[in-house]
């Protein structure tokens, strides 16, 4: 099996995870690595073993030796960093979500699809968590074909990032794009259909508020609902709260339908967890028939190595075992480009809607 050799793009939080699970496949390293802000490019290049700081994002493109590209850099340079690989040597790619932020970049991406000569995978960690990933495989069996799906995610506020990008909408695409966009990509995959309307109701209420940056207070939203119709005649649901982080389970996801229900509970970091309660909570997968009554649950652990190399449950390894496939030339991406842009189109609506109190039709 040959080695693949990874450029990383961006250094921070979420690159380092993603070091830290391609160094637990097989014949997988990353080779060299970019960040303007060289403390960083220097962590991860130690975390990687020893990959080489590339003095600049052009000379990380020059080499010739790498394989793919992992980009896990803020936001809102995703798609000026596609359209510089676009532009010099094509090779596959795993971008972090979300894949835009600017509703103008849409109709570029959307060429970007059509005409990139290699594959392009978006990074939705959340399909492959191991109890998602169990409902998602269960989802019709159990309710016999789903109408109603519902995520709920209490978690912790937004993490510190360098230069505090994350606090502000015109960096992020706003919390319903930056951090949601995983939910509607969840949506669509679960439901098998595309969203028709989109209605929300968001705000800011305890988050960030005491803060300035430059004499500016963050604008970042903290919680919200958003309810998205769908062409099947489906309904989804989301409700985010970022002010719950004592919560036992950080997301807890139900698909409904004529025959039953399903459910999956999915903990948050472990290393969040406080010590003096034991252990951290193990995933659950609950199936609940109508008929015979009674809930069934059962718990779905997690390989501990797993858990250690990142805060989404083991996902981002399974997603790279999934891209590394990927960039042997077996198979072609699970979460396309197109995946990414919806993903970001529902987020961006939900935005709208909850900004000017009306339903955005999609």
């Amino acid at each position: 099996m040959k080695k693949i050799n990874y450029g990383l793009i961006g250094c921070g939080m979420m690159a380092q995870e993603h070091v830290r699970n391609i160094a637990l496949l097989p014949e997988a390293r990353v080779a060299a690595v970019f960040d303007p802000v060289d403390d960083l490019a220097r962590q991860a290049a130690a975390l990687a073993g020893g990959a080489e700081v590339m003095a600049s994002f052009e000379a990380l493109l020059a080499r010739d030796d790498l394989d793919a590209l992992v980009i896990a850099s803020p936001n809102f340079l995703h798609v000026p960093q596609l359209q510089q690989i676009a532009a010099s040597a094509p090779r596959p790619v795993l971008v972090e979500k979300p894949l835009y932020t600017d509703p103008a970049q849409a109709a570029w991406v959307a060429e970007f699809a059509k005409t990139y000569p290699a594959p392009v995978w978006v990074a939705m960690e959340y399909r492959y968590m191991p109890p998602v990933a169990a409902l998602i495989a269960q989802a019709e069996a159990a309710t016999g074909g789903i109408r109603m799906f519902t995520i709920r995610e209490h978690r912790f506020p937004f993490l510190p990032k360098i230069g505090d990008w994350n606090r502000f909408n015109a960096n992020t695409g706003g919390t319903l794009v930056e951090k949601c966009c995983h939910f509607f990509d969840l949506m669509r995959l679960v439901l098998r259909s595309d969203p028709v309307r989109v209605m929300a109701s968001a705000g800011q209420a305890v988050n960030h508020l005491d803060e300035t940056y430059d004499d500016r207070t963050p604008d970042i939203w903290d919680n919200a609902y958003v309810i998205v119709d769908f062409a099947n005649g489906a309904r989804a649901m989301l409700e985010l709260c970022m002010f719950a982080e004592g919560s036992r389970y950080q997301e807890e996801i139900s698909a409904v339908g004529p025959t039953g229900k399903i459910e999956a509970l999915v903990p948050g970091p472990g290393r969040f967890w406080p010590p003096h309660l034991g252990e951290p909570p193990t995933a659950q997968l609950i199936v609940s028939p109508r008929h015979p009554k009674g809930p069934e649950m059962r718990e779905i652990p997690v390989d501990p190595a797993l858990l250690a190399a990142g805060d989404h449950n083991g996902s981002t390894f399974y997603q790279h075992q999934k891209f590394a496939a990927v960039v042997r030339g077996e198979g072609t991406p699970e979460v396309t480009l197109h995946d990414g842009a919806m993903a970001v189109a529902i987020g961006l609506a939900a935005q709208e809607s909850a900004r000017t109190g009306q339903a955005v039709t999609l």
